[in-house]
């Protein structure tokens, strides 16, 4: 099975609390564990894409992502606009048996191949910048790096990691979601999003043969949300 569960937000090696989103928040490290201990086993896969914790050293991080790895499955994780101790995949792959961190490229489960990549707030009428363009179109050009390694390497389902959401507040089709629609990705998970303001202008759902999964954790009441593919 798979799994996923984005923006943990874990503070174990650093005092940040998560309530001034709610009090949903509260104790909700304990939350997190409960549920996927309850549904999660070690031959399930769970995806966790971006802001996994709020270290901002990859030292301070480890203690969080220890956490991580001592939970059941296999864990994929890309980055978030708030993962500052995210560094080269060099030295994270190999820092922990359970985890896969992702960026820019894919990596299997099984026949799926899942490709990942940080994202960009969409283009929009009100606080889209020409650095925001810039940064923009340097991930959707990553994007479809990740999807062309894939696709060269033989994999036909394909499954798309992003942090930030895939379209803007009125939900007007992106780039991103061209691309997304180009290459015949089957699923998108991505998170980002907190709050039920935030929620109501997302995707959630299918739309021209790409299903979207919102699944930042506050918006999932904390419990991993199976992906059937």
């Amino acid at each position: 099975m798979i799994y996923a569960i984005g923006d943990l937000h874990l503070s174990i090696s650093v005092d940040k609390p998560m309530d001034v989103f709610g009090d949903n928040w509260t104790d909700y490290m304990t939350k997190i564990k409960e549920a996927w201990m309850a549904i999660v086993t070690d031959e399930d896969t769970v995806l966790i894409p971006g802001d996994t914790c709020w270290a901002i050293s990859l030292e301070e991080a480890k203690e969080d992502l220890a956490w991580i790895d001592a939970l059941p499955g296999k864990k994929i994780i890309t980055r978030g606009n708030h993962d500052y101790w995210w560094e080269t995949l060099t030295k994270m792959n190999p820092l922990f048996e359970s985890i896969t961190f992702l960026h820019n490229t894919y990596t299997d489960v099984g026949n799926l191949a899942v490709c990942g990549s940080r994202g960009w707030i969409s283009p929009n009428d009100e606080s889209f910048t020409e650095k925001d363009e810039k940064i923009y179109k340097r991930e959707c050009h990553r994007l479809k790096l990740s999807l062309d390694k894939a696709i060269a390497d033989g994999y036909k389902d394909l499954l798309v990691m992003l942090h930030y959401p895939p379209t803007n507040d009125k939900k007007e089709k992106s780039p991103i979601q061209e691309i997304l629609e180009d290459y015949g990705v089957k699923e998108v998970v991505y998170g980002h999003l907190h709050t039920k303001y935030c929620w109501n202008l997302s995707l959630d759902g299918e739309i021209n043969n790409v299903r979207y999964h919102l699944v930042s954790s506050d918006y999932l009441r904390f419990i991993p949300k199976r992906i059937d593919i």
